[in-house]
């Protein structure tokens, strides 16, 4: 049996763990925490945060259909 995790989509109340803006990124830590970013934080970092990720929910298209 092959089990699909579903996340709900980020909303403007998501807000970036940085600076507070508008979060379009959630990583997934193993233990089961995640942090939001905002893209600006998100590609600072995205190098690290992938390595440490057990799972990335990345919703940058968002701001591509603005």
């Amino acid at each position: 049996m092959t089990t699909t995790i579903t996340r709900p989509p980020m909303t403007a109340s998501d807000r970036c763990d940085r600076c507070g803006a508008q979060a379009h990124v959630r990583i997934f830590l193993e233990g089961g925490s995640a942090l939001q970013f905002c893209g600006h934080h998100f590609r600072e970092h995205e190098v690290r945060l992938r390595s440490v990720a057990v799972d990335v929910q990345d919703e940058l298209n968002k701001l591509e259909q603005r």
